[in-house]
């Protein structure tokens, strides 16, 4: 990508950011590599199994950029899946996305004593930066404690966070305290949509044969393979349940389970 290209594209992203009725859209790579710069460890603030998340500077805004991790088993279906049902998040209680980038480049690699042409895939999504961190690092540490107001703030947000996915038929199934941010004003936003399903609208219930999820907020009925709306809402108890007591809302036969 030339430099007025470029350019263009950083402009369009920094205007996004205070401008929310911008719709999300394809970011080139040499942006979020500028704004990031280059991926630097510095620039991370968050880390899971499947990816890493940087700080990204745009102007005078601030982005969180989430790079997939490449493996095996990475496909573009199941980005792809992640992509549309972040397209039709548009909630206060939801981290608002911004854009995502699909990259593949050829590049010579060794393999087996050869050089041989490999494709080199990059999948990375763009969100808001949510400054105060995760819930988890909010209920995880009992000194820092929740003044009650608060915690019946956040406990309503990601309850009607969570009833805009599903009138809007996503199911979440993976809703977590990591995966709830809080902004500035304590404002939970929910996150990470990696495994989410959007149903048609008069689906209620899918099938499948991978259990995903994390352990203690999974719910049990969820080993027969069924994907339902109650799942969340499952999770959703046992994070009230941290919530209020500063303990972990599920016990060791629920980790055992899984």
């Amino acid at each position: 990508m030339n430099g007025k290209a470029k350019a263009t594209a950083h402009n369009v992203l920094e205007h996004m950011l205070f401008d929310e009725s911008v719709m999300p859209t394809k970011l080139p790579l040499s942006l979020l590599e500028a704004i990031t710069n280059s991926f630097s460890d510095e620039q991370v603030i968050g880390r899971g199994g499947f990816a890493v998340v940087y700080k990204g500077v745009v102007g005078n805004g601030t982005v969180a950029v989430k790079k997939l991790f490449e493996t095996l088993d990475m496909d573009d279906k199941t980005f792809s899946q992640e992509i549309q049902s972040l397209l039709k998040v548009r909630h206060k209680n939801t981290v608002r996305f911004l854009g995502y980038c699909a990259d593949t480049q050829g590049e010579m690699a060794e393999y087996e004593g050869k050089f041989v042409m490999a494709d080199v895939r990059n999948r990375l999504l763009c969100f808001e930066f949510v400054p105060n961190g995760s819930l988890y690092e909010h209920i995880a540490d009992a000194s820092r404690g929740l003044e009650w107001r608060v915690r019946y703030q956040i406990i309503k947000g990601i309850c009607e966070g969570l009833h805009y996915l599903h009138e809007n038929y996503i199911v979440h199934l993976d809703l977590k305290p990591s995966n709830i941010l809080l902004d500035d004003n304590m404002e939970p936003k929910i996150a990470d949509f990696g495994l989410s399903r959007c149903f048609g609208e008069n689906q209620s219930k899918a099938i499948t044969s991978k259990l995903i999820g994390s352990i203690g907020y999974l719910a049990p009925e969820f080993c027969t393979g069924r994907i339902t709306f109650k799942l969340d809402i499952y999770s959703l108890g046992i994070i009230i349940l941290e919530i209020l007591t500063g303990e972990k809302g599920y016990s060791k036969v629920d980790k055992r389970r899984g």
